[in-house]
């Protein structure tokens, strides 16, 4: 289709239920690539190819999810496939989008713990490490190449780091000190906290579309105050109702409640992606409950790398691994005890995503005005980089010095590091093309002697 004649095209009709719920599983089997390459595939496929939805509703629906905590790919199917088909539409969009990682990352961790210890399973867990931790230092790079544009935000990144790696701050306390910095600068008028979100104005036109610029808001998407009510009560209720139940039938102490009430905290500290949020995972998970080791952590990353879905999915691994070595279900019924905790993780994990979509979507669609971050979470984001750098010197403390420092450096993870870093950050190359690459190395690597 040439752009000069989309003008001339008549609008699509309106997705059925049916072709809306076929594209949203399908897409959440092949949503590789991180929330970037997830969300570019959905605009290829619902603004350029199909026309679903005009390209300034999708980014006005994007700029909203940007703002939010939690996965905004993840948010996004479910503002769009709300928009199109209510809160049904939106269920199954947001859902089908997490389900397909949900079996997959479930199988994946009995198999890591059934197989993790022959050893053609550790050559590749081994040549993994290496990427996943050049992943990380590359989401240093490339979170802080965008955010850290001024002096005063420098000095948030590294406070921010500081108080984690000389400190241990817990995470709840350094994103709320830098929400104040950032509230306290915005108030002030600084120029050094009016940096604006990465999505604007609407570009190339692809024709008309089945929701375009001038499509009036649907009824169901209109706000209303009776709506917003409904929202937060049934939203009360499908997290406190799961909660108390598991507080008062299993006890507070029990880690299934323990998981519930942590990763109900973990959703909502998610600004600027998985990685933010990761640093606060691994100090509750691996230090405070010991659900997991370090190393386990890693090879749990690695896995969320590979698989389709949001990269936050990588929790569903912490909760099987956990529910699965506490056996808290008794050790002949591990796998069940790990399953189970796998699902309680994600859906307190992903619950807040969706209230945020169906509370917040009606005022988006009413107000149709271009969304700006505000000075809070700009410098939220600049202190997410400093904590990040930590988790990347963390994953690289164990990769290098697998036994402790006493015990020697591992010079080929070093190169492998080195080389998977220069790759994904000097050339671009795609993530699961290195894991791929650095898991065959690992595999081969006896072979070589080195």
């Amino acid at each position: 289709m040439e752009r000069n004649d989309a003008a001339n095209l008549t609008p699509p009709p309106a997705p059925s239920f049916r072709q809306a719920f076929w594209f949203w599983l399908i897409l959440g089997c092949i949503s590789f690539g991180g929330p970037a390459g997830q969300i570019a595939i959905m605009h290829r496929e619902l603004v350029e190819r199909r026309r679903w939805i005009s390209e300034k509703r999708f980014l006005h629906a994007l700029n909203y999810c940007m703002v939010l905590p939690g996965p905004e790919a993840q948010q996004l199917a479910t503002y769009i496939g709300w928009l199109m088909h209510r809160t049904a539409g939106g269920l199954m969009a947001g859902g089908l989008f997490v389900l397909p990682s949900l079996f997959l990352l479930i199988t994946l961790s009995w198999a890591y713990i059934a197989f993790g210890h022959l050893p053609i399973v550790a050559g590749l867990l081994y040549g993994i490490k290496p990427a996943v931790t050049a992943i990380v230092l590359q989401a240093v790079h490339r979170i802080g190449g965008r955010v850290l544009k001024n002096p005063a935000l420098w000095l948030i990144a590294a406070g921010a780091f500081a108080a984690i790696f000389a400190f241990h701050t817990p995470f709840p306390l350094i994103i709320a000190a830098a929400a104040v910095v950032g509230l306290i600068g915005d108030r002030m008028s600084h120029r050094a906290f009016k940096v604006t979100a990465g999505h604007g104005a609407a570009g190339p036109v692809y024709g008309p579309a089945a929701i375009d610029d001038d499509t009036p808001t649907p009824l169901h998407a209109r706000f209303r105050w009776s709506g917003l009510a409904r929202v937060g009560i049934a939203g009360l209720v499908l997290w406190a109702g799961p909660i108390l139940m598991l507080g008062y039938g299993l006890g507070w102490t029990h880690p299934l409640s323990a998981m519930a009430v942590f990763f109900s905290g973990a959703a909502l500290l998610t600004f600027g992606g998985a990685y933010a949020v990761l640093p606060y995972v691994y100090q509750g998970a691996v230090t405070q409950y010991g659900w997991l080791t370090g190393p386990q952590m890693i090879d749990g990353l690695a896995m969320g790398e590979t698989t389709p879905g949001p990269l936050i999915m990588v929790v569903t691994f912490v909760g099987f691994i956990g529910g699965y070595t506490k056996a808290i279900f008794g050790p002949d019924q591990l796998f069940m005890a790990g399953a189970a905790a796998a699902c309680v993780v994600t859906w307190f994990t992903f619950l807040p995503s969706f209230l945020f979509i169906f509370a917040g979507g009606p005022l988006i669609e009413t107000t149709h005005k271009n969304l700006k971050f505000t000075g809070a979470l700009t410098a939220i984001t600049a202190a997410v980089v400093g904590v990040i750098l930590n988790l990347g010197l963390f994953f690289a403390y164990h990769v290098l010095w697998p036994d402790g420092f006493r015990n020697g450096f591992d010079w080929t993870a070093a190169v492998m590091i080195l080389i998977a870093a220069l790759a994904l950050v000097r050339f671009k190359a795609n993530v699961v093309a290195v894991i791929a690459i650095c898991a065959l190395f690992g595999l081969v690597l006896p072979l070589l002697h080195i």
